[in-house]
């Protein structure tokens, strides 16, 4: 593979469209029953925010008039502001969102249920007050896609809510700063430059281009605990880390394995596709490699303008070359395009396959019975699996900072990096410095997000060898791999 990871490529070419992916679109959402079952526990929160009639929150400074400190939009959350040039708002008062909010004990903790350091010694520093320590959260927010990693500062107020309710550093509440890298390197560099002065850490950090900011991290030793990383350079910074790992040139071998297993005749006459954009292709040839070297027989590999228009071409090489497996790398708004081609076409293949990218209620919804029958591998647990006690605090608390919020792949690890800073700074304790929790994040191996996803080298930075197969059929999607997860051998993608 290049030492561009996939989901640049995913997200590049998302940013070549020019439609709101609609983050804030409807979607299933946590009963009262379901929140108040974690853990069988529920606790009063400080002060009555609730939702209103717009779908933002008490406290949010975004909307006019407001001035609720202590509202939901506040809980650990930063002012969203203007965030024109790089800049975001304000650090917020960090005060928890009000009502019966849901809460853990041991591991579903908000400390991770980790004996806390000894608070001898600890000093107020960048970052760091006598009552707060601020987190800085960049993300593309604005841009040629509107809030496409809205769900990353979502997350990431909704931990700081969650530990702010109950909890303290030393007597610190979390403060998040939201940032906006505006699907740009300069911005993302300008952003990180303001962090380095402002924060104590950045943290669920998600950007297409998040490169820019990366010297700027490195060159100020701020610890940066990102949701995913996208490009070598973010990778290489020797602060910089990430709750997803990715290791260039080498692939996750769960969804080869899974069909080879299932149907290894479709795998014998397999297309990949790719939208035409950015490291697309270059990543699209590292998993066309891959896949060869698991046993596939790629027949068709073929890029996709991001202008195209006309999937019908496409389509009919499909039929004609005889393909059987259809593999799509891109935007699922491209995604719904090409099944509808398909269907116009009478043409299905015995499988249709994507990374998570289309696990979004957004896909579902805009793709209809068209989506019937196609797969998506991924490398979390589902958002409905409320078995998984973490899962039913993220949720919760997601409604909590933005009530309707819909959950997504770079959402769910950006709580993740925020749970992970939040349990390495509570153990430090009084030791807690910019350097003592970059030191502890490079021995963080098989880093679960406590059950939300598969196990991640954190510190070694390479990517996950585990993951699952998802089917999704009249609307609902169901995991279809046997066990938790499919593991095995990374594949050499290069």
């Amino acid at each position: 593979m290049s030492r561009l990871s996939p989901l640049r490529a995913i997200a590049i070419a998302a940013l070549c469209l020019t439609v709101c992916l609609g983050l804030a679109a409807c979607g299933s959402q946590l009963t009262p029953e379901t929140v108040a079952q974690v853990n069988g526990t529920t606790t009063g929160g400080a002060g009555g925010a609730t939702g209103t009639s717009d779908g933002t929150v008490p406290g949010d400074s975004s909307v006019p008039g407001s001035s609720d400190a202590g509202g939901a939009a506040a809980a650990g959350g930063g002012s969203t502001g203007s965030t024109t040039g790089g800049s975001g708002g304000s650090a917020a008062s960090g005060d928890a969102p009000a009502g019966d909010a849901a809460q853990g004990t041991g591991a579903n903790a908000a400390t991770g249920g980790k004996k806390a350091g000894s608070c001898d010694g600890f000093k107020n520093q960048t970052g760091i007050t006598d009552k707060t320590i601020t987190l800085a959260n960049v993300a593309d927010i604005s841009g040629p896609v509107p809030g496409i990693f809205e769900s990353a500062q979502q997350a990431t107020r909704a931990y700081a809510a969650y530990f702010n309710s109950t909890n303290d550093i030393c007597g610190r509440k979390l403060d998040v700063e939201l940032l906006d890298s505006r699907a740009d390197a300069g911005a993302d560099q300008q952003a990180y430059t303001k962090a380095c002065d402002d924060a104590f850490a950045a943290v669920g950090s998600m950007g297409a281009f998040d490169s820019g900011g990366a010297g700027a991290a490195q060159s100020c030793a701020l610890p940066d605990i990102r949701s995913t990383t996208t490009t070598p350079e973010r990778r290489d910074c020797t602060t910089c880390f990430a709750a997803q790992s990715v290791d260039p040139g080498l692939v996750n071998p769960a969804m080869p394995k899974y069909f080879l297993q299932k149907d290894k005749d479709a795998t014998q006459h397999a297309a990949v596709l790719y939208i035409n954009a950015g490291a697309a292709a270059v990543n699209a040839q590292s998993f066309r490699n891959a896949y060869t070297r698991a046993g596939w027989k790629v027949d068709y590999f073929q890029g996709i303008d991001v202008s195209e228009f006309n999937y019908a071409p496409y389509v009919q090489q499909l039929k004609d070359k005889g393909i059987k497996l259809v593999t799509y790398t891109g935007p699922y708004q491209n995604t719904v395009k090409l099944l509808e081609a398909m269907q116009q076409q009478g043409y299905k293949p015995d499988a249709f396959v994507q990374d998570s990218t289309i696990y979004d209620a957004n896909f579902v919804e805009q793709a209809g019975s068209n989506g019937n029958g196609v797969y998506a591998w991924s490398s979390t647990k589902m958002f409905d699996d409320y078995s998984v006690k973490e899962m039913q605090l993220y949720r919760a608390w997601l409604d909590q900072v933005k009530p309707g919020a819909v959950p997504n792949y770079f959402g769910l690890y950006a709580w993740s990096a925020a749970r992970l800073f939040v349990e390495q700074a509570t153990q430090l304790g009084g030791k807690l410095t910019r350097a003592s929790l970059v030191a502890a994040l490079k021995g963080v191996k098989d880093w679960t997000g406590n059950g939300l996803h598969v196990p991640q080298q954190v510190g070694a930075k390479t990517t996950a060898n585990c993951g699952s197969v998802l089917q999704l059929n009249d609307g609902k999607w169901k995991q279809v791999s046997s066990g938790t997860y499919l593991c095995g051998p990374l594949l050499n993608g290069n």
